[in-house]
């Protein structure tokens, strides 16, 4: 019996984090447009049979007609810092950021695909008391979609990360999927992600490096496959008196561990989100890999921030994947990411109801 075929498109796609997951279960990714050029490079040198459209997708105007008689699927996730929760200033209409949904529902009526996969925050169902969400759900039904959403945590999927993602699918068939349906898998914990990884200094600049040991948990071995080294051990060099602060937090402590006189540069302390200056329970999962280096995120055991490369374990990218551009910019499209593993288990889903 011939298998079906499955072909994709990923809208704003960022570093690539949902095509890899729609490659592992199956979907051929075809094109994908990125706005942004280091994140469109970094597609491009890690799915070099993808074509990549550096451009606005506001200049998209059609869609290329070679995908041939297949199940077609489009996916993406419109930027979503103007829906999260801890960024109340731009949590409304007035952000012209939040309405780049329109442009998803533009693309999918040019397209009409078989399936629609649309994943965002979970701040964009809080916000408006629902209003704003049941908009979005209503513009993906009155454009002939059947919806099934819910939100969904990385950590349940075997991401060593606790992130909870909203993914909204729309069938053009009548289909539902069934999400209680996903198989969820053991904890990952963040020592399991970085247990092999070099060992690092504050400010460290080699990008590529052996492995520090050889290891037999199934997530580093799952993710550094046959590599004997990999990229990304580029560490953000902190200040002095930084570092100083770092030495005072313990494993799951945050900013509030640090003795008063070395936070003089707040205006008020007591004001810091609680994600700030956290270190990282190695025995637990991660809290949100975003903004890392804002946050000032804590290696669990090393007086430093993160690396790319950790970072990008606590995603689930594996160890393969070549990040392009300046460190920021490299911090940026890892902390932006759909981790691969969770967006694998959704296509799935798709496959799976065909």
């Amino acid at each position: 019996m011939k298998k079906t075929q499955f072909i994709g498109i990923d809208l704003f796609s960022g570093a690539g984090g949902m095509s890899i997951g729609a490659k592992s279960a199956g979907i051929t990714v075809k094109y994908a447009i990125e706005k942004d050029m280091y994140a469109s490079q970094t597609y491009q040198a890690n799915h070099p049979d993808t074509k990549v459209i550096n451009s606005d997708i506001h200049n998209i105007k059609s869609i290329p007609n070679d995908l041939g008689k297949r199940i077609s699927v489009l996916f993406g996730g419109a930027p979503c810092q103007g829906f999260s929760t801890s960024n109340r200033r731009t949590n409304n209409r007035g952000n012209s950021d939040n309405w780049l949904f329109k442009e998803f529902i533009r693309i999918l009526k040019l397209w009409k695909p078989d399936w629609v996969v649309f994943e965002n925050v979970i701040g964009i169902v809080e916000m408006e008391s629902g209003a704003f969400f049941q908009e979005i759900v209503n513009d993906f039904e009155n454009a002939g979609y059947t919806c099934s959403y819910d939100v969904l945590n990385a950590s349940a999927f075997g991401v060593p990360q606790k992130r909870n993602r909203l993914f909204l699918i729309g069938s053009k068939h009548g289909k539902i999927i069934n999400f209680s349906s996903c198989v969820k898998k053991t904890k990952v914990t963040v020592r399991d992600a970085l247990i092999d990884l070099p060992d690092l200094e504050n400010g460290a600049n080699i990008d590529i490096l052996p492995y520090s040991q050889k290891v037999d948990n199934k997530y580093a071995l799952s993710l550094r496959r046959s590599l004997t080294q990999c990229t990304g051990h580029l560490v953000s060099k902190n200040a002095d008196h930084v570092i100083k602060r770092y030495t005072h937090i313990k494993q799951g402590e945050n900013w509030e561990a640090i003795p008063k006189r070395l936070m003089r540069n707040y205006a008020d302390p007591s004001r810091c989100h609680t994600g700030i200056y956290h270190r990282l329970c190695e025995n637990e999962v991660s809290v949100v890999i975003g903004n890392y280096r804002k946050n000032m995120l804590v290696h669990p055991w090393a007086n430093r921030g993160l690396s790319v490369r950790e970072a990008a374990r606590l995603q689930s990218f594996p160890d393969t994947y070549i990040f392009k551009g300046s460190i920021g910019f490299q911090q940026q499209q890892v902390g932006n990411a759909v981790p691969p593993l969770l967006a694998q288990v959704v296509f799935e889903q798709i496959v799976k109801t065909g």
